[in-house]
């Protein structure tokens, strides 16, 4: 082994095949990563695996794909479709808040037409209580007005007599 060489994970998964060798004999301000796997896939071709699902709730076709290593583009077309698939989640996210929002108002407002139904009717029947109260008055009013000629007219028949 070479004096100062270190094995490091490629990534943080448990159980993955890929790992990656600084070595000690280029300046250590410049390591030169070598990337290998324990499995019997070509040098050239790195595995399946080596790029983890970035987006585990992205369905599997809008998925980003690995990139070519050795391409620039292929390398930014990577970062691209990564970006696009970020905001592609965080749209899908403040659409899953805006129709929770939604049903909350819609909830909100069923709440007030019936509020609003429930007071149109105390509203009817409150006039229509209002209207007999004022009949009601009248009509005592009457029943008063009669009594009291009753009580003369019987007041009259005593002092006759």
């Amino acid at each position: 082994m070479v004096q100062g060489a270190t094995l490091e994970h490629a990534d943080k998964r448990v159980g993955s095949s890929a790992h990656m060798i600084t070595t000690a004999r280029v300046p250590a301000d410049k390591p030169v990563r070598i990337a290998f796997s324990l499995n019997d896939s070509p040098d050239d071709t790195p595995p399946e695996n080596t790029f983890p699902l970035a987006f585990p709730e992205l369905e599997q076709q809008l998925q980003p794909l690995p990139p070519c290593h050795d391409s620039t583009e292929s390398m930014e077309v990577f970062k691209q479709h990564c970006q696009i698939a970020e905001e592609y989640h965080e749209v899908k996210k403040e659409i899953a808040l805006l129709e929770e929002r939604k049903k909350e108002l819609i909830a909100r407002l069923e709440q007030a037409e019936k509020e609003s139904m429930d007071a149109a009717q105390l509203a009817k029947e409150y006039a229509e209580l209002t209207e007999e109260n004022r009949t009601l008055k009248l009509a005592q009013t009457q029943c008063a007005e009669q009594l009291e000629k009753l009580r003369i007219q019987y007041q009259k028949r005593q002092g006759s007599s």
